[in-house]
């Protein structure tokens, strides 16, 4: 019986410890919500600004860009997953690699031949685990995406879509991510970023608004060609800061559950430890009664 109450007295010492832990990784996931929300949530009014300026130039210029031309030279298309690069968040690393690995299934049943792209240590080591060659991953910022990294992917993508078919140009660009919608909820999204469409379907401020007459310097078409590599960019960035907050998100909520979990072990513990140290003594008073009746007779 001793034995038994030093184990449960072990396990309870050794999951007190892993719930500090957890607590300590909520808090801290907790602390930089807010900014990596602010930061996500605050780029929507400059990405409606940027789509609906080039919706206007695009009605003044002829739209025969090549980022929104399709491309039928090459079956090759891009795949970008973007995870995390530490664990502790849930199933959000997991949910996205799922419908990546879905979409890539998808596209070669369509005859096309994916390439893959990765952000995150999560998806660069799941990748490289199940021998699936990745053309290039991007770690170490997962939750925190930096301008300079965004700017760079992005510059990757566009040098590849512009390329062509004999220097490995693609034909598309797929997005992979998680769309940060509450602290609660988070949504695995895929997109098609490449080739654009000018004008989001969804955004209705710009489909229903007047579009009013301008003139361009040094032409409509010019300011269009500037525009659109900007546009490409700034989504790109905007798909990031989405899934950085995405990424705290489901780790505090994981954290939290992960400490309420913890702290029903130590109490399941703490009651077997109890009924352990009550069974032991009570074979002790049953040795020393049986003992002392012995005696007696």
């Amino acid at each position: 019986m001793a034995g038994t109450q030093r184990i449960y007295k072990q396990k309870i010492k050794a999951t007190a410890t892993l719930e500090k832990v957890f607590r300590a990784m909520e808090l801290i996931a907790a602390s930089r919500i807010g900014k990596a929300r602010d930061r996500a949530l605050g780029q929507d009014p400059y990405t409606r600004a940027l789509t609906k300026s080039i919706a206007t130039v695009a009605a003044h210029a002829h739209a025969d860009h090549p980022l929104v031309s399709k491309r039928t030279d090459t079956n090759r298309v891009m795949v970008f997953v973007v995870t995390s690069d530490r664990g502790m968040a849930g199933a959000y690393s997991s949910s996205v690699l799922r419908e990546a690995d879905n979409l890539m299934a998808e596209l070669r049943t369509e005859g096309k031949e994916p390439i893959l792209f990765v952000s995150g240590r999560r998806g660069e080591s799941y990748y490289r685990f199940r021998g699936v060659p990745v053309i290039k991953s991007w770690t170490g910022e997962s939750d925190k995406p930096s301008d300079e990294v965004s700017s760079e992917i992005a510059q990757t993508f566009l040098d590849l879509f512009l390329a062509s078919a004999d220097e490995g140009g693609v034909s598309e660009l797929h997005l992979v991510s998680t769309q940060f919608v509450s602290m609660v909820s988070q949504v695995v999204q895929i997109r098609r970023m490449l080739p654009l469409e000018v004008v989001d379907a969804d955004d209705d401020t710009v489909k229903d608004e007047t579009i009013p007459l301008y003139e361009f310097e040094p032409s409509a078409q010019e300011v269009f060609d500037g525009l659109l590599p900007m546009y490409v960019a700034q989504r790109i960035h905007s798909v990031m800061l989405m899934s950085a907050a995405a990424e705290l998100a489901a780790r505090q909520q994981a954290m939290h559950s992960a400490t309420d979990n913890a702290k029903e072990l130590i109490e399941k513990y703490t009651r077997l430890a109890n009924n352990a140290r009550q069974a032991e003594i009570t074979t002790e008073i049953t040795e020393i009664i049986s003992g002392a009746d012995a005696l007696g007779k």
